[in-house]
């Protein structure tokens, strides 16, 4: 199985007014040398708490949001060296569903027009075809011809949802970033379009980089999982490897804040110690060590590499090897 994509120390740096006076700015790097590779029809979950990158990072790899440095390999093409005539025209190969449905469609435009308007754009289809086309999208995706003339406000949130998949599959692309696309939704429609989303998976051929930070979503459709941790993977393998034998600290305690239901084994979890590191300053060494139960002085002082463990288990960590004694059996 070939790459489909390879990104490669990726960064991305916002500059924060700290308000306390005239130009003053600090540098927020939400992407910190981001790296790993997709493989053509996998799905990569990417996960990690609010704040943590994971929806930068998406942007920035379809350049919706412009690196500061690092490469991003599409097929073999440097996206990053293409001007924007050019990724206009890549973006075909590569779309994005949105987090929240009630903003990501306008709410001028009828349904017909807004899953129409990419093929417009890219030449795909006029007229009759046209409407044919978008007929067989919303069918595709669980929705029917009546829903064309329609605005995005008369349907529920899963609705909407389902009406964004139409729109990225429209252009026919082959990688989707799908950012945090069922959170906003109740639990009965998330299983609904995640199951969706695999169908169609399979059915055109596709790539997924799914953005998350609900593990067990996470665990139910990815292959490989990578965990962040601001602005860094700190860990990544595939997903049954993550779920039974974490080798990362910070993984341990998201699969431990999972809830289960079994109330002797909820008693006997170890809560995060701390709070979150503003990005704006975070710690040095590992970004971990403040809240972590196997930290030691080596953490507070070295950044550890993300290194294979064994196996083609990724995770960074100076002493990933002792990671599991406090992990919560499931």
């Amino acid at each position: 199985m070939t790459n489909l994509l390879d990104v490669r120390n990726l960064r991305k740096t916002f500059q924060v007014s700290t308000g306390a006076m005239a130009g003053s700015h600090l540098a927020l790097k939400a992407v910190d040398g981001v790296s790993f590779s997709l493989r053509a029809g996998e799905t990569l979950g990417l996960v990690g708490e609010s704040g943590c990158g994971k929806s930068t990072t998406g942007k920035t790899i379809l350049r919706l949001l412009e690196p500061d440095d690092g490469e991003i390999h599409f097929d073999g093409e440097d996206l990053v060296a293409l001007s924007p005539k050019q990724m206009r025209s890549r973006r075909r190969d590569m779309q994005m569903i949105f987090q929240d449905p009630y903003s990501s469609l306008n709410p001028r435009m009828q349904i017909a027009d807004i899953i129409g308007e990419p093929l417009i754009i890219h030449g795909l289809a006029k007229g009759r075809e046209l409407r044919q086309e978008v007929v067989r999208l919303l069918e595709t995706v669980g929705l029917g011809p009546a829903c064309l003339d329609r605005y995005p406000h008369e349907f529920s949130g899963g609705q909407r949802q389902r009406i964004g998949i139409a729109r990225a599959l429209a252009v026919k692309p082959r990688l989707i970033v799908a950012d945090e696309p069922v959170s906003a939704l109740d639990l009965s429609i998330q299983a609904q379009v995640v199951n969706l989303m695999q169908d169609i998976q399979q059915q055109f051929e596709l790539t997924y980089l799914f953005i998350a930070h609900d593990l067990s979503i996470i665990e139910h459709i990815s292959d490989r999982v990578a965990v962040m941790y601001l602005g860094r993977i700190v860990e990544l393998t595939l997903a049954d490897q993550l779920y039974k034998n974490p080798r990362h600290p910070y993984s341990e305690a998201l699969l431990n804040a999972v809830p289960i239901p079994d109330p002797h084994a909820r008693r006997q979890k170890r809560p995060l110690s701390g709070e979150i590191p503003s990005p704006l300053n975070p710690p040095s060494g590992c970004h971990f060590h403040p809240r972590c139960p196997y930290a030691r002085e080596l953490c507070q002082h070295q950044s550890p590499e993300l290194l294979d463990k064994g196996g083609g288990h990724l995770a960074a960590c100076h002493f990933s090897e002792e990671v599991g004694r406090y992990r919560i059996p499931r």
